[in-house]
């Protein structure tokens, strides 16, 4: 017999703070990996900021030293909130505003810029849309959890 709600999981988190979590330790990852030689390619062309940054996260993603801090910022910031579900789910939904407005910004910027500051390429666009729509999916879909508490079944009566 169980005595959680169904809402949360067997070590009593709900599925918006795991969520949270989950994506709050991916960006504490790649934040980490941006500042790996090797991980992330041409690293001794990495700039503070800006598109003249040449480094390549994964040979892919443009990196500077202030994406790879946004990147463990975002994660440190998530991985605060993932202590409530109702701060997990406002981490998963403005998050994932934040990642569409970033998605609409490096397409509307040129990229060779000063306006470039992040910096973005193709790649990240393509990343920030799916991170955006995923994060407020993830949002959307936990955020009913934990509202409706239904009272423990007690095993009492007949049939």
């Amino acid at each position: 017999m169980s005595t959680h709600t169904p809402s949360h999981t067997a070590i009593g988190r709900s599925s918006a703070q795991l969520a949270a979590g989950i994506v709050a330790v991916v960006f504490l990852v790649v934040g980490v990996l941006g500042f790996i030689p090797g991980v992330t390619t041409d690293y001794d062309q990495m700039g503070l900021a800006g598109h003249g940054s040449m480094a390549m996260l994964f040979g892919v993603f443009m990196v500077s030293t202030l994406h790879n801090v946004v990147h463990l910022i975002f994660g440190v910031v998530g991985l605060v909130c993932s202590r409530t579900a109702h701060a997990a789910r406002l981490f998963l939904l403005i998050g994932g505003v934040v990642y569409l407005v970033l998605w609409l910004y490096g397409l509307l910027i040129e990229h060779g810029s000063d306006a470039n500051f992040v910096p973005v390429n193709g790649a990240d666009n393509w990343l920030h849309l799916g991170l955006g729509l995923g994060m407020i999916a993830l949002g959307l879909l936990t955020g009913r959890e934990g509202r409706a508490v239904s009272a423990p079944h007690t095993g009492g009566g007949g049939r």
